[in-house]
Parts: C-alpha cells; sequence; structure tokens
C-alpha cells in the first residue's frame, strides 16, 4: 500500500531545523516562506509541514502532514483506512463552515472555491486522496489535516494556482478557519454515524420487519408445540412464534430512534477544549444549521462543547442500542435455523429456501447459509461494542482520544446489521415455508398437552398422566383412561390445542 503511494522522506538533514545563526538567516532567505517549489521529476513536489520537507506525489491533492502520517502509523493497510463515511461527513462539515466563515467576512472567492472542493469530497470523487488509517491519533487530527489539504489544493487547483502552495487557500487558515482537529472530528463521527442510521440501518431493520410480520400473519392458524428450556411445552401457533421476532425487530428500532437525539448534537464551535476560542458568537449555531440542510436531518449546536469533545456517550448509546439489536437478530436467526433442521434428523417444523450447495464433500447437502451470517454478524457487532465501550470510557480531561476507533465500530456495525438484515429477509425469511405434517406430528406426540387437564383433574394427576405416558411410550388418553382419571369423552373434550393458544 504504502509503497504505490510513491512517498519518499528526503535526506534527514532536510529535517531538521536550521542551526541559528548567520548561517539559519541565509537559509530563511534562500527557501520561500511557502513551498512551491516542484520536483526535478513529475513524480511528487515539495511540502512543508511543521516538522520539515516532505515529498508528496504528485498526482494527490494530500500535503505535507498527510504523507508524515502514512509514514508513521503503517498499520493495517488499505482495509484499515479511515471509513468512507466519515470522509464525506467531513465534506458536509467543510462546505458548512465554509459557507458560515463567508458570513463573517472569509473571501467569497475563498469561500466558494472550498465549498466546490468540499462537494467532490461528498460525492466521492476523491476518495482515492485519503489514504490515512484509523490508528493514528486519537483525535482524529491527521484525518482532519488529510482533508483539510485535500480540499486546500483541490480549491488551489480551481483558483489557478500551484498545489502545495497553500496559496491562496491555506488548509489551516481557511479551510480549517473557526475549527480544532478536537471539534471537527467527532463533528464528523456524529454527521456519519446518523447518516448511516438512516440511510443503511434503519431502512434494512424495517424491510426485515415486515418480512417476519408477513410471515406471522401467514402462519396465525398453524398450531405448534412450543418449547421451554428447549423442552416440549404448550401449544402456541407458528404466527404467535413469528410474532415475537416482529416485536423484538420494532423495539430495536425504536432503540435506535432513541438514541438519534444525542447523536444530533454537534460538537462544531468548541475548538480545542470547548471553550470555542478563535470562534465567532453564532458559528456553532449556523454551522449545525447549515449541516441540517445539506443532509435533512435534524442537526443541532451541543449545548455543551466540553462534553461534545471529552465523552462520547450518545456514540456508546447508539452502539448499545445495535448490540440489543445484535442480541434480537441471534436469537431470531438461531431459531430459525433449529427449526428448519433436517430434514429428516432434525425438527423440520421450517422448510428453509435452497440458495446453494452447502458442502464440498457430502452430495446434496443444503446448509441454513442466511442465519450462519446473522449470528456471524451479530458476534462482530457485541465485539465492536466492547470496543465502543472500552473507548468511550477513557475520556481524558478535556478530550476523549478513542475518536476513530469508535466510529469505525459503530459505523461497521450500522452498516453490517443493516445489510445482513436485507439479505436474511431477501434470501431466507421470504422463503420460509411451513411444515405442516410435521408440526402437526410433533403437537400431537408432545405430552405438554396434558397441562390443559390441570383445571379438571389438579397438577398432580396431570403429572402422573404424562409421566405414565412417557414412561410406557403410550398417549396421553391412553394412559389417562388406563389410570381412570377420566373418560375418553372428557379428554377430547378439554384437550384441545386450538383452546389453549390464550386466555379464556
Amino acid at each position: 500500500m504504502y509503497r504505490s503511494l510513491r512517498i519518499f522522506l528526503l535526506p534527514s538533514r532536510l529535517l531538521q531545523p536550521s542551526p541559528p545563526g548567520p548561517a539559519c538567516a541565509a537559509c530563511a532567505l534562500q527557501r520561500p516562506p511557502i513551498a512551491v517549489r516542484m520536483a526535478s521529476q513529475d513524480s511528487f513536489r515539495i511540502e512543508y509541514d511543521t516538522f520539515g520537507e516532505l515529498k508528496v506525489p504528485s498526482d494527490k491533492y494530500y500535503g505535507a502532514q498527510t504523507v508524515r502520517s502514512t509514514l508513521n502509523f503503517k498499520i493495517g493497510g488499505v482495509t484499515e483506512r479511515m471509513p468512507i463515511p466519515v470522509i464525506k461527513a467531513f465534506g458536509i462539515f467543510k462546505r458548512a463552515a465554509a459557507e458560515v466563515n463567508q458570513d463573517y467576512g472569509l473571501d467569497p472567492k475563498i469561500a466558494g472555491a472550498i465549498i466546490k472542493a468540499a462537494d467532490e469530497v461528498i460525492d466521492g470523487k476523491l476518495n482515492d486522496h485519503f489514504p490515512l488509517v484509523v490508528w493514528q491519533t486519537g483525535s482524529g487530527t491527521q484525518t482532519n489535516m488529510n482533508v483539510n489539504e485535500v480540499i486546500s489544493n483541490r480549491a488551489i487547483e480551481i483558483l489557478g494556482g500551484k498545489l502545495g502552495s497553500k496559496d491562496p487557500v491555506h488548509p489551516n487558515d481557511h479551510v480549517n478557519k473557526s475549527q480544532s482537529s478536537n471539534d471537527s472530528f467527532p463533528t464528523a463521527m456524529h454527521i456519519a454515524a446518523a447518516t448511516e442510521v438512516h440511510e443503511v440501518l434503519l431502512p434494512g431493520l424495517q424491510k426485515l420487519h415486515d418480512a417476519l410480520d408477513a410471515k406471522s400473519k401467514e402462519f396465525s392458524q398453524i398450531i405448534k408445540i412450543g418449547r421451554t428450556h428447549t423442552q416440549d411445552a404448550v401449544p402456541l401457533t407458528l404466527g404467535q412464534e413469528f410474532s415475537a421476532y416482529v416485536q423484538q425487530l420494532k423495539y430495536g428500532m425504536a432503540r435506535i430512534k432513541a438514541a438519534l437525539p444525542g447523536v444530533y448534537e454537534l460538537a462544531a464551535g468548541g475548538t480545542a477544549v470547548g471553550t470555542g476560542l478563535n470562534t465567532r458568537i453564532g458559528f456553532a449555531e449556523k454551522v449545525a444549521a447549515k449541516v441540517a440542510t445539506l443532509t435533512g436531518l435534524p442537526f443541532v449546536t451541543a449545548p455543551n462543547k466540553f462534553e461534545a469533545l471529552a465523552a462520547h456517550d450518545a456514540l456508546v448509546e447508539l452502539s448499545g442500542a445495535m448490540n440489543t439489536i445484535a442480541c434480537s437478530l441471534m436469537k431470531i436467526a438461531n431459531d430459525i435455523r433449529f427449526l428448519g433442521s433436517g430434514p429428516r434428523s432434525g425438527l423440520g417444523e421450517l422448510i428453509l429456501p435452497e440458495n446453494e450447495p452447502g458442502s464440498s464433500i457430502m452430495p446434496g447437502k443444503v446448509n441454513p447459509t442466511q442465519c450462519e451470517a446473522v449470528t456471524m454478524v451479530a458476534a462482530q457487532v457485541m465485539g465492536n461494542h466492547v470496543a465502543v465501550t472500552v473507548g468511550g470510557s477513557n475520556g481524558h480531561f478535556e478530550l476523549n482520544v478513542f475518536k476513530p476507533m469508535i466510529i469505525k465500530n459503530v459505523l461497521n456495525s450500522a452498516r453490517l446489521l443493516g445489510d445482513v438484515s436485507v439479505s436474511f429477509a431477501h434470501n431466507c425469511v421470504v422463503g420460509i415455508q411451513a411444515n405442516v405434517e410435521r408440526i402437526n406430528k410433533l403437537m400431537s406426540e408432545s405430552l405438554m398437552l396434558v397441562t390443559a387437564l390441570n383445571p379438571h383433574i389438579g397438577y398432580d394427576k396431570a403429572a402422573k398422566i404424562a409421566k405414565t405416558a412417557h414412561k410406557n411410550g403410550s398417549t396421553l388418553k391412553e394412559t389417562a383412561i388406563e389410570l381412570g382419571y377420566l373418560t375418553a369423552e372428557q379428554f377430547d373434550e378439554w384437550v384441545k390445542p386450538k383452546d389453549m393458544l390464550g386466555p379464556k
């Protein structure tokens, strides 16, 4: 990955500060105050940060601070890059900030170029210019500067200037105006999380909810035996069994929505520690309003910027809601695959869609693969929540420094849950069939139908019937008559599964 970026350090002497004295003064005269020198070959240009010169690939819009981060954090490679939803969220925020800064006096020409460049970030046109990994500074400073450099250089290009010159658009003075990484990154975190929830998670959960609800209604008249502790219990309908899954999804979506108000609060305007140093009165409110307009979501400025920088309780709460959904999906998928186990040696009450061959050695075998995908996703989301919990609990003083890790896992959970819900609904749930013959057989053989006799002959006699029938391999009716507890007519009148589905 890093080799492909064509990044090279200059000799170490160029990275060291010049010694004091006349030589230093001479250097100052010879070196332009802003790096505009282009390399003799076309593969890279020279840019500066406060540590010195670095070679930057000539075909990239990022600058020296981004290059330095790729050199300092060679962790994980391409798969561990900052999630694109965070980059897009940064584009939205930087665009909003430029609009507001223009209201406060930023040169309209500069603001307009920043807005155009930010729109390209939002549209994904510049994705190749964001090479940094999640595992960097815990404030996300390198990614904030990556965005600032890309937007600055693209804006410079739009205005006809030289890449790397920081003129006429400076990454700090203009793109990052009235901002700090400490409030910019959490702002992008919240924009990204809320957007992913609305575009991926909630639609996916709704689709699965609706598919399960349709099956609950379809199976409403199919009476089956219930199971508690994995053992036979009293009857219910297959529709009632599925209705529990529907309700779990309904509650899950409600929990997500209940967690969103905190996510809608933006840290922008808090700058370095929450005081709002180097910003303007009203900046925070105006930026939040702009972001709300750009996204169509009800973002507002956080009422307390100190909390917004130092803690990420809102995202921990959102992750917790997703963790609960993972628990729900684990239960639902396990139930469905166990009810569909077989085809001849399992419960076999459900017939699951056959989507692909299941074995490389056993011909004809078909497995509940969608259920397996759901349970794996559930396990991953539970693990993500552990990481988010640890990260959220480690805000020290005025800044939480687990920000990139937290948002990586929150976004991963939202995406996985949304996608797997759609996959499970489309490739499994809508095609589930009830194996009525098998359901009826298992129900008729169940000893727990004896529970219907409790009001008539008492618990102890009913238990005697069940235990004796189980021991002798006989039916409940045969055993009840043999023990003399009731007649055949009484048994037929009192033991009716359809009358055992609810209160009298």
